[in-house]
């Protein structure tokens, strides 16, 4: 058997952090089993479903290098074979045709409510001549569920769980306009992608009884079903604005890189010993439905933001210096030319030591990018003095003897602040200031070598002027 599992979201709104983790579950478990990861669009509800919402779901999954095996499947083209299936049903006598009108509907659910009972629907066609109808009459399928004993679900992540056969009614599987029930057009697709596991969050759960009950009625082989817990706050509440970002293009655009939330993501709810930072392979090689926990996960956005840390100091230089590069230009002011690229890629391996994210690490760089005069900080001005800034004329003219090398340049200014007889700390400061416009930066000779002779020498005589 060839493993193959699904990605089914529905495409009216934004792609969220927990569908994300539903997918790299799906996509891991897959290639962990050498098997294959697919995608259906649900968009049978036409009113809320949108070309941009589609769009957004694709750009999220190529974004985490969650590729699939087939093209994606778009469940509204299917209409046809969900209708087949149900007229299928009807004819073996696993469905009935059912007349209740919408007034009918409201009137059972109204005594139903006045009486204290569950809005549960009884249809009286289900054993009923359909002949009885008035002509013409329009009419639902509903699937005629099994009324003794319990539908179970061996689930790989909630172990067994069962509910009694009185507690579900006959589902309307085909509407009366010809479209289908979500539940029944679910089953349908699944069937016919050979999907073997499904793998989705724990509020499908009471859906899986239902959905159970459609293979049953058609024969059909079931696949494996796992219910992973859902993602909540940090106070155990629900996932919402309040706690943060919450879909992939928010965390996209706050500056995480995919591989980082990735490796966050298949920590949450999933364990391997004490391993913490995982690569896509091993994540492959390590990831199994077994290893993922009942209890909800608590969205750690610190913990995040230190994942994403980690693998920004891992990351390729010359990508980070796109990244930071296309997010520069979207700051008014800055020359973004050549120059300015090539001292951002120079200091890159310093400055991300220190960034959590690509936000960061961009502002951190923008000065490098900045025309003279440079703007600065209160606590950078509060440094240029007028002792400082004589001061500064004087290190110009030790820096312009050196060959601008990183030990030349350290060299030029120890000399400078032992000839003078200032602590290095007295002059570095001021000259951090110059340079950077701020009182925080990475190592001040690696600054200069980044700026290189002319760049830094222009702006030290900008600032002590």
């Amino acid at each position: 058997m060839t493993v193959r599992t699904r990605f089914a979201p529905s495409p009216t709104g934004l792609l969220h952090i927990g569908g994300a983790r539903t997918a790299l579950f799906n996509y891991l478990f897959a290639r962990h089993h050498g098997g294959q990861f697919l995608l259906r669009i649900e968009d049978t509800d036409r009113a809320r479903s949108t070309p941009e919402a589609t769009q957004v779901i694709l750009d999220g999954l190529a974004w985490l290098g969650l590729e699939t095996d087939e093209a994606p499947l778009f469940q509204s083209t299917r209409q046809a074979r969900h209708a087949e299936v149900a007229q299928q049903m009807l004819a073996a006598g696993r469905a009935y045709k059912c007349f209740l009108t919408a007034a009918d509907l409201e009137q059972m659910r109204a005594q139903a409510r006045a009486e204290g009972r569950g809005p549960r629907i009884d249809s009286p066609w289900r054993d009923r001549d359909p002949a009885e109808a008035p002509p013409g009459a329009p009419f639902a399928i509903r699937l005629r569920a099994p009324r003794d004993g319990e539908t179970v679900v061996d689930d790989l992540v909630q172990s067994e769980v069962r509910v009694a056969n009185t507690e579900l009614d006959d589902m309307i599987i085909l509407r009366s306009d010809g479209s289908p029930t979500y539940q029944h057009a679910v089953v349908v697709d699944d069937h016919d992608m050979g999907i073997t596991h499904v793998i989705r969050g724990d509020d499908h759960l009471t859906n899986t009884f239902r959905q159970v009950q459609i293979y049953d009625a058609m024969g059909w082989e079931k696949p494996r079903f796992g219910h992973v817990s859902l993602i909540h706050g940090a106070d155990g509440t629900k996932l919402s604005k309040r706690h943060g970002a919450q879909s992939i293009t928010e965390f996209r655009d706050m500056g995480y890189l995919p591989e980082a939330l990735c490796n966050y993501l298949l920590r949450l709810g999933w364990g391997h010993g004490d391993a913490e930072i995982l690569s896509r392979a091993e994540a492959v090689a390590l990831f199994d439905i077994d290893g993922v926990g009942r209890a909800a996960s608590r969205m750690d956005y610190a913990k995040l933001a230190h994942v994403n840390g980690v693998w920004i100091r891992a990351a390729d230089d010359d990508r980070l210096t796109r990244e930071v590069l296309a997010r520069l230009a979207r700051q008014p002011g800055l020359a973004l030319g050549t120059a300015a690229a090539h001292r951002i890629r120079a200091l890159l391996p310093q400055l991300k030591e220190r960034a959590k994210t690509l936000v960061e690490l961009a502002d951190s760089a923008a000065f490098l990018a900045h025309p003279l005069p440079l703007a600065m900080e209160p606590k950078a001005a509060a440094l240029l003095t007028a002792e400082n800034r004589l001061m500064l004329r004087e290190v110009a003219a030790a820096l312009a003897a050196s060959d601008f090398s990183p030990s030349g340049l350290d060299a030029a200014l120890r000399g400078y602040a032992e000839q003078t007889g200032r602590k290095l700390g007295s002059v570095a400061q001021p000259l951090r200031a110059a340079l950077t416009g701020s009182t925080v930066s990475p190592g001040i000779d690696a600054v200069l070598v980044a700026l290189g002779r002319d760049e830094a020498l222009g702006r030290i005589a900008a600032a002590s002027a």
